[in-house]
């Protein structure tokens, strides 16, 4: 299943889209849609890093702790 959504963006975006659909022979809401999931991915890795940064219970490794469990 997919919806149909319309946004406006800017000519010089839509531009740079229009170039590569063209040049990966993939159509342009192929692209967007790939942008799209890319985007939310990485916000959702954010916000897990996020969550970790301000959880006290997580504990704090200091460099010199991480370089001798790696041996470097």
């Amino acid at each position: 299943m997919s919806t149909a959504i319309s946004v406006s963006i800017r000519d010089d975006l839509a531009a740079k889209l229009s170039e590569i659909a063209k040049e990966t022979e993939k159509p342009k809401s192929f692209r967007i849609q790939k942008a799209i999931e890319v985007y939310l991915a990485e916000q959702a890795d954010l916000q897990i890093a996020l969550d970790r940064l301000h959880d006290r219970s997580d504990p704090v490794v200091s460099i010199e702790t991480m370089r001798e469990d790696l041996e470097v």
